[in-house]
C-alpha cells in the first residue's frame, strides 16, 4: 500500500475475508494505544470483493506502541451491515484481547509497516487468537 498519514512508510496490506461460518470476533494485533478511530459510511458490497475495501462501510483503527504502528479496518459486507468496535481514543490495549466484531460476511484488513515480517501466506486460513499474522 502507499504511504499514509499515520504509518508514514510503505508496508503490506493483509485482507482477511470472514464468511458466514467464520468467527467474527476481532482481536488486537498488538499491545499499545489507540491513536485514532475513523468511521467511514459506505456501501455493502460482498466483502470478498476488493472494492469492499474502498467502498464499504468501515471503521479504521490506528494503533501504536514504542516499536510499531498498525492500522486495522473492520469492513462490513453484503450481509453483515453492522460493525461493533469497543475501542475508544487513547485506550491502552493488550495484544490478543477482543475489541469488537463484524456481524456475518465481513472483511478485516491489517496495514503493517515494512519492518513487520509477514508470517502468513496468500490464501492461508487464519484462526482468531491463534494465527500469528506478522512479527516485529
Amino acid at each position: 500500500f502507499s504511504e499514509n498519514e499515520f504509518l508514514k512508510l510503505p508496508g503490506t496490506k493483509i485482507g482477511i475475508f470472514l464468511s458466514l461460518w467464520n468467527s467474527h470476533i476481532n482481536r488486537n494485533p498488538i499491545s499499545g494505544v489507540v491513536k485514532n478511530l475513523i468511521y467511514h459510511p459506505g456501501k455493502f458490497h460482498p466483502a470478498f470483493r476488493e472494492k469492499s475495501s474502498r467502498d464499504n462501510e468501515q471503521e479504521e483503527i490506528w494503533l501504536e506502541n514504542d516499536e510499531v504502528r498498525v492500522i486495522i479496518k473492520q469492513i462490513a459486507g453484503f450481509t453483515s451491515r453492522r460493525i461493533i468496535c469497543r475501542l475508544k481514543l487513547r485506550d491502552k490495549i493488550s495484544a490478543g484481547n477482543r475489541f469488537g466484531m463484524i456481524k456475518f460476511g465481513s472483511r478485516v484488513e491489517l496495514f503493517l509497516p515494512e519492518s513487520v515480517r509477514i508470517d502468513v501466506n496468500l490464501n492461508q486460513k487464519v484462526k482468531a487468537g491463534e494465527t500469528i499474522i506478522g512479527s516485529y
